[in-house]
């Protein structure tokens, strides 16, 4: 069956960076875009971008335009999320997610298979 399993979150200092795995089972990689999303504490989940199956980016969250970065590895079955000079406000439970379909939506409800996210803390 479809599993996303995220790894990599923990506890930074502000202006660190963080590397996020989403390691994809149970299909393969190559035909869908991923997603990644978070949610803060007592906040709605939010996009914060996505990487088409050609491995074009679209940024939903302005915030993290020019620090985060995504990748994918299609050999591996795994997209990473790169975080570069992160800040208090990026601290959230990251999660990828697979859409049905090779390009990128915004929305929440366009995803249908999440994993179960990875915590992520900024904080000196």
């Amino acid at each position: 069956q479809v599993q996303l399993v995220e790894s990599g979150g923990g506890l930074v200092q502000p202006g660190g960076s963080l590397r996020l795995s989403c390691a994809a089972s149970g299909f393969t990689l190559d035909y869908y875009a991923i997603g990644w999303f978070r949610q803060a504490p007592g906040k709605e989940r939010e996009g914060v971008l996505c990487i088409s199956s050609t491995g074009s980016s679209t940024y939903y969250a302005e915030s993290v335009n020019g620090r985060f970065t995504s990748s994918r590895d299609n050999a591996q079955n795994t997209v990473y999320l790169q975080m570069n000079s992160l800040k208090p406000e990026d601290t959230a439970v990251y999660y990828c997610a697979r859409r049905e379909g090779s390009y990128c939506l915004r929305a929440v409800r366009g995803y249908n298979y999440w994993g179960q996210g990875t915590q992520v803390t900024v904080s000196s």
